[in-house]
């Protein structure tokens, strides 16, 4: 309904003279590079300005214009509009004028109200009207849908509960419409978690591969909260499990781009679907893994066209062949796409582990969604992950999450004061949270003595700065000392001077989980084998071989199957090389791990002697992760800064150049400073040489300088006393 704009009409009050707000937005541009840009409009149909004003501390400036309002509800019932959304300045300070608001369109026939400081009590004005009005757009669509669902049930028969993105359950009336954009991918990581647990593992990352995006997340014993996010053209605050999404998956678009090989981030979809499938679609992952072998045809619930997808393939190496001089091999292209495609993915992950300062080496993959399986030991390999567990249906595993997960609820607070003022009052507003996420655990009929030992969560952040580090008080640990503990492992610095601010306070309180869900591995004793159920032909380790294929199901515990091999489940298959091994766990699932002495890593062709891969994969692969590098850059940048204009306006770029100072890539940031960046770097060049630990900084205007606001930022890369180029960052007001 939001993607598809298929929400409700509705109206979005908000302070008079902000009514262009959820126009201008935060302004920046959704494709920086695109030449041209079609911005979504806005989901209000109509914007409302409210008479009445508050100041930063909540006290009122102007009174609420009662009459003025009056008459815009009316005006607004007459063209036949009865849903609203509310933002009101400071409203979140004193949600005095907002909540009369409120109680005027209710009374006058409003159907569904939206309110922000209701809905997210926090600084903000724009955050806050994206998710009142978001909510408000989808709230009437998800209550006509879980009223026909209750209606079905019967009255009295059943309750009914409803996933939220934070991966817990809720009851319809204290569901509301944005906390549910993400509850299918919080399925998979409860799933996951479950996963973990059946096989006595607390430490699991999940690996969701579905047919157009991949989901990626981390399960340390307790999930991971954000409690801000994206979700089309919206960004909401509003608690959701952290997940990150790469456009990988089995429908994603296999072609040439400027002579090297490209997967995504376009998906063929359902509809042509993948070239096998015969409906004209173009080559994707999934037509790659079956010319590879690496799926079985016959297993498909409908009839694979192998002819197209070797057409549409035999196009991509005629096209790849026109812009390279040197012939490459058909398995050779193919084993590239994968390549690529295993890259991306592991670069999710690494995006919710390493750049936290998390090794995933310590983890286990579980591998999941339609395709997950037949990539999972590549990508466990990238990341030097040891054991990947494949639940059983490991294609429905979402579904199976939603049915597990538990009761939650989630109180939060809005502090913005230094630590030191309020250290000694945490506690107690700590308790005063508890108690209301409790209470509403048991009004919804969770018995008290039910109710799991509660989560407590504070966001600090030094004074300033924009983004906060999620800490969970220990006993017996220094809150300061364990922040910045934390700030100094991800960011390898502590700001001198700088006191800390208390951002929030959160409190999450769940219903038990059933022992039923502890379902611990059973020791088996040695392994056992048998016998495959037929053969494939498949390229696999660098060769074509004829495979072993197994059935999931008909292993019973304690079966071991060594690579290669093929093992089919009913909605997925796992692609075991030869250095990993399988062990069946019951009910489908499998626990596979890397065989003894096999030295994994980034190169992820253990135990066989690296090849070379033809230039069109290695150009792809080198510029994603000098990518991934700049990305990285400008993130760290971001959530270090101070300036409005770097942290909100997004005003700095970050480059990677060579030893001459020519730019190697740019990160997707403002191109204003990327033509001036390698004349910079070149010009510093010449009048000094930089050695290992140097870092310049200049604004001046023959150094490449645009204007004087903007600072360069220029350091060299060395390894073994050999300069291998410079990175170097630009910002406006630095």
């Amino acid at each position: 309904a939001l993607l598809e704009r298929r929400g409700a009409r509705m109206a979005h009050f908000i302070t008079a003279g902000f009514e262009d707000l959820l126009t201008i937005g935060g302004q920046q541009r959704p494709d920086l590079f695109a030449l041209r840009i079609d911005r979504p409009a806005p989901l209000p149909e109509e914007v409302v300005g409210v008479h009445g004003r508050l100041s930063s501390d909540g006290t009122v400036i102007e009174e609420f214009d009662r009459i003025s309002a009056a008459g815009q509800i009316e005006r607004l019932l007459d063209s036949g509009t009865r849903c609203a959304s509310i933002a009101l300045l400071h409203g979140h300070r004193n949600p005095e004028h907002e909540v009369l608001l409120e109680q005027m369109l209710l009374e006058a026939g409003f159907e569904y109200v939206a309110r922000s400081s209701h809905l997210s009590p926090f600084q903000g004005l724009l955050r806050r009207s994206q998710t009142a009005a978001a909510d408000a757009y989808l709230g009437p669509v998800i209550s006509k849908y879980t009223r026909a669902v209750e209606r079905g049930l019967g009255a009295g028969k059943a309750s009914l509960h409803v996933m939220t993105s934070a991966g817990g359950l809720t009851d319809t009336d204290s569901y509301r419409s944005m906390d549910s954009l993400l509850s299918g991918p919080a399925g998979g990581v409860v799933g996951c978690a479950m996963t973990g647990r059946a096989n006595g593992v607390e430490r699991v990352i999940a690996f969701d591969m579905g047919g157009t995006s991949t989901d990626v997340a981390r399960f340390d014993g307790d999930f991971e909260y954000v409690f801000e996010h994206r979700v089309g053209p919206v960004e909401l605050s509003a608690p959701a499990l952290a997940i990150e999404t790469v456009a990988a998956g089995g429908g994603s678009i296999c072609r040439v781009e400027q002579g090297r090989l490209a997967v995504g981030p376009q998906s063929a979809g359902a509809d042509p679907g993948p070239a096998s499938y015969g409906v004209g679609g173009p080559l994707s992952l999934t037509d790659v893994n079956l010319l590879l072998g690496r799926l079985v045809a016959e297993r498909f619930p409908i009839p694979i066209d192998m002819e197209a997808a070797r057409a549409r393939f035999d196009e991509l190496r005629l096209e790849l062949e026109s812009s390279v001089s040197e012939p490459v091999e058909d398995e050779e292209i193919l084993e590239g796409l994968l390549r690529i495609a295993d890259e991306r993915m592991a670069e999710a992950i690494r995006h919710i582990s390493v750049r936290k300062g998390i090794d995933p080496a310590g983890y286990s993959l579980v591998a999941f969604g339609g395709a997950g399986g037949q990539h999972a030991c590549r990508v466990a390999e990238l990341l030097e992950i040891e054991e990947v567990l494949l639940p059983g249906d490991a294609g429905l595993l979402s579904a199976k999450g939603v049915g597990h997960a538990v009761i939650e609820r989630f109180a939060q607070r809005e502090i913005l004061r230094p630590l030191n003022e309020v250290v000694d009052l945490l506690d107690g507003w700590m308790d005063e949270l508890r108690a209301e996420a409790a209470d509403a655990l048991v009004r919804e009929g969770v018995r008290r003595d039910r109710i799991d030992r509660p989560r407590r969560i504070i966001e600090l952040r030094y004074l300033g700065q924009d983004s906060a580090i999620e800490i969970e008080p220990r006993p017996g640990v220094d809150l300061q000392t364990e922040f910045e503990q934390r700030y100094f492992d991800l960011f390898s610095y502590r700001p001198a001077e700088r006191g800390i601010e208390v951002v929030s306070l959160r409190v999450v309180v769940r219903s038990q989980r059933e022992e039923s869900d502890e379902v611990q591995e059973r020791d088996v004793g040695a392994p056992l084998t048998v016998e495959p159920k037929g053969f494939q032909r498949c390229y696999l380790d660098g060769a074509w071989r004829e495979v072993p294929c197994h059935e999931a199901a008909e292993l019973s515990v304690g079966v071991e199957v060594q690579g290669p091999a093929l093992i089919q489940q009913e909605h997925s298959a796992l692609v075991l090389p030869s250095r990993w091994r399988a062990r069946a766990a019951g009910d489908g699932g499998l626990r596979v791990r890397a065989t003894a002495g096999t030295a994994v890593g980034e190169a992820g062709e253990a135990g066989d002697q690296r090849r070379e891969r033809p230039a069109a994969v290695e150009l792809e692969l080198m510029s994603h992760r000098f990518s991934s590098i700049a990305r990285e850059m400008g993130e760290m940048l971001q959530r270090t800064a101070i300036s409005t204009n770097i942290k909100e306006r997004e005003d700095f770029s970050c480059t990677l150049l060579d030893p001459s100072g020519r730019l190697v890539v740019n990160a997707p940031h403002q191109p204003v400073h990327l033509g001036a960046m390698g004349l910079c770097v070149r010009e510093l060049v010449a009048h000094r040489a930089l050695g290992p630990g140097d870092v310049v900084v200049t604004n001046h205007p023959a150094f490449g300088g645009s204007h004087l606001p903007d600072l360069t930022l220029v350091a060299p890369v060395h390894l073994e006393d050999r300069l291998l180029g410079y990175v170097a960052n630009r910002a406006h007001h630095a």
